[in-house]
């Protein structure tokens, strides 16, 4: 995108113009799954056979050379078949099908003084053709013994006896397929934010400057419906009396619409917050169990269609700890199944140490009875560290690990986007050389900020 750079009063700086390029930084995100095996390799043991083991490197741009992955030794075989592994495409070339790839061949010794075997190189587009024509083997060769041996062939031949490409979508891939996101706000309208008449209630309204609980709100919203196409909102409170009856409620639509809690857009959830606060009696206790379980229900009807159509995410904003905690870990470990995030963001100054135990980030959440949570659903944000922050700045770090979650979920549930007529297949966690790793699938660390 090119726009002209203008001047303080809108007038075009001379022919200056800005050029914005957007890149998917995380590539043609998938994993690949090798398996090598070699015959007839060169004897360089006297009274017993090689002990052969591979090295696969990646050919930098400075041509420098990367360790890609290190197999097992395989003891007294000159004809040596080697475990599968898998690996991202990322760190096997740099999602560049024709980076050169070299194979190194070594027999082991536990001196660590490996004798080298032989060597060939390739490019991963070279290994996809070979492999789909059967013909993915080539000849290991030592340099040296080509130079010395008149008719020097090769020091053995190493195949390509398995090839499987494992696509990963990314967060961008779901939402360029049709995905929606149905954000749902739940407001603390308990009374110990205080009087909403005075000034040092959180839900004080001063006309100059926006509370904590709007702040939060716009900054997020605002994001989030840029990807809802019909930009509706749910908009739910909890722990206050409300009318006509007066009687405490845990789940209410502040528009009063128990038929409809949409509203049109953030600036229609903010008219309703503010048009509900001189309505309801602020009460209390600070229960959130109801309102995640309501949105858990829409979502399991979403998980009927078997499509990645619609995903949820439930921003709650509170004052203090909930008092149904036991409730809560029970709804979202119930929730951690659906494809549904939750973002708990703390207003005023309150000690929220305790809800930190609903944000996996330090272990598995488990219910009371036990059960562990499937997924890290949770995401808790404390206002007061972010309220210096830009409102970009602050939905950044309150969606930040929502695209984590969404892929997490969709790749469980093995739902490609919609359109996508290749089905992603499970790869699981890629190997680091020489020995077993974790390493997380790369998607966007935050949703787009416009």
């Amino acid at each position: 995108m090119t726009r002209a750079l203008l001047l303080k009063f809108g007038r075009n700086a001379g022919k200056s113009t800005i050029t914005v390029i957007a890149e998917d930084i995380s590539g043609n995100n998938g994993y690949v799954e090798l398996s090598f095996r070699a015959r007839k390799l060169d004897d360089k043991d006297l009274f017993s056979k090689s002990d052969p083991f591979l090295e696969l490197y990646r050919v930098n741009d400075d041509q420098s050379e990367q360790l890609v992955y290190r197999t097992e030794v395989v003891k007294n075989n000159l004809s040596p078949v080697w475990e599968p592994f898998k690996v991202s495409l990322s760190n096997l070339c740099s999602c560049e099908e024709t980076r050169p790839l070299k194979c190194l061949i070594w027999d082991y010794d536990s001196r660590g003084k490996h004798d080298f075997i032989g060597e060939f190189s390739t490019t991963f587009e070279e290994m996809q053709k070979a492999f789909g024509e059967d013909q993915a083997q080539w000849d290991c060769v030592n340099a040296k013994y080509k130079q010395k041996k008149r008719h020097y062939k090769n020091s053995g031949v190493v195949i390509l006896a398995d090839l499987k490409f494992y696509r990963v979508h990314s967060f961008l891939d779901y939402i360029m397929g049709g995905c929606q996101i149905h954000f749902t706000v739940a407001i603390d309208f308990t009374a110990s934010n205080g009087d909403p008449r005075n000034s040092c209630s959180l839900h004080y309204i001063n006309p100059f400057q926006p509370n904590e609980y709007l702040q939060a709100l716009v900054a997020v919203g605002e994001i989030c419906q840029d990807y809802d196409s019909d930009k509706r909102f749910s908009a739910l409170g909890f722990g206050a009396r409300i009318p006509p009856k007066y009687e405490v409620s845990h789940d209410f639509a502040i528009n009063f619409n128990p038929e409809d809690d949409e509203c049109e857009g953030i600036q229609g959830v903010v008219e309703a917050y503010q048009n509900c606060l001189p309505r309801v009696q602020l009460y209390g206790p600070t229960n959130v169990a109801p309102i995640i379980s309501k949105v858990a229900r829409m979502a399991a009807a979403e998980e009927h269609t078997g499509e990645a159509s619609q995903y949820y995410i439930l921003l709650v904003l509170t004052d203090g700890v909930v008092t149904d905690m036991a409730e809560t870990r029970e709804a979202i470990v119930r929730a951690s199944h659906l494809p549904m995030s939750i973002i708990i963001v703390g207003v005023g100054n309150a000690d929220f140490t305790d809800m930190q135990t609903l944000d996996g980030d330090d272990g598995i959440l488990r219910s009371p009875r036990g059960e562990p949570a499937l997924r890290d659903i949770v995401q808790f944000v404390p206002f007061r560290e972010l309220k210096s922050a830009s409102p970009a700045a602050l939905a950044k770090c309150v969606l930040a690990e929502v695209p984590r979650q969404l892929v997490e979920y969709y790749s469980y549930k093995e739902l490609p986007p919609r359109g996508d007529s290749a089905h992603a297949r499970e790869a699981g966690p890629p190997e680091r050389a020489g020995q077993p790793g974790v390493r997380p699938v790369s998607v966007s660390s935050t949703l787009e900020v416009p």
